[in-house]
């Protein structure tokens, strides 16, 4: 269907899970996409298999010298950037009262500085673009109702849910046309989530069947993300929108 036809889309933790559902749905759609991910096995592969509308660079989202060179190796070869899609991210447990301070900073570091660090980036890479551009925060529910024992992944995704809403109004009020969402999953079936649950049985799960089911497919996920990189959400920006089929307001 073409949605987001000859737009360039750098997609971080494109390797596996979300991320690469993201960039397999956007290149078929008709986009240019960037994979970065620190698996440069696993990314470069996917890479390949998307073919020549893709390109991979190695990318460790907290160090700002490789968002530097992301950006750089995007321009080099697609010539510009209209769609960020912060999405890699780490998922580390632990509760309040038994996290320790060096977990928790080093989530912070990726999970929080690292997507400051691209909406940065990705701010001052198409204000300038005639169309403006669209920027993708993957956040969770854990943001907006609490996840008890996952205290420094709740926190960081907190924090880049107020972001993306300093970013949607600076860039409204400085007239850049660049648009800026979260997305809040509950559970995703990716290789993050079962390393967490591996006792379960995907079968058992009802992805896709069950009207209870709170673990849902990447692809469920990458279809809302495909709608905010097209210019079909041209009118949404700043907005909190969950894919949890009704989990939050069922737990209020």
């Amino acid at each position: 269907m073409n949605r987001v036809a000859n737009k360039v889309v750098l997609i971080t933790g494109a390797a596996s899970g979300v991320g690469e559902a993201d960039a397999r749905l956007l290149a078929a759609e008709g986009a240019r996409v960037v994979l970065t991910d620190i698996n440069e096995d696993r990314g470069r592969a996917v890479a390949r298999e998307i073919g020549d509308a893709a390109h991979f660079v190695h990318h460790e989202i907290g160090l700002t010298a490789d968002w530097e060179r992301a950006f750089a190796e995007t321009i080099n070869t697609f010539g510009r950037l209209d769609v960020l899609v912060n999405n890699a991210a780490i998922c580390p447990p632990g509760p309040i009262d038994e996290i320790d301070p060096q977990t928790w900073r080093e989530t912070m570091r990726i999970n929080a500085d690292g997507y400051f660090l691209g909406c940065q980036f990705g701010v001052r890479a198409m204000k300038h673009n005639p169309m403006g551009g669209s920027i993708v925060v993957m956040s969770s529910v854990a943001a907006l109702g609490g996840l008890p024992s996952m205290a420094a992944y709740a926190a960081s995704k907190g924090a880049v849910t107020a972001l993306v809403r300093s970013v949607a109004a600076h860039c409204k009020q400085s007239g850049y046309r660049i648009r800026c969402n979260s997305v809040h999953p509950d559970g995703i079936w990716t290789p993050m989530t079962q390393a967490l649950v591996a006792e379960l049985d995907p079968s058992a799960l009802g992805i896709g069947t069950d009207p209870m089911a709170r673990i849902c497919d990447p692809l469920d996920v990458a279809q809302l993300v495909l709608f905010l990189a097209s210019d079909e959400s041209r009118y949404i920006n700043g907005a909190e929108l969950r894919v949890d089929n009704a989990q939050l307001i069922c737990a209020l």
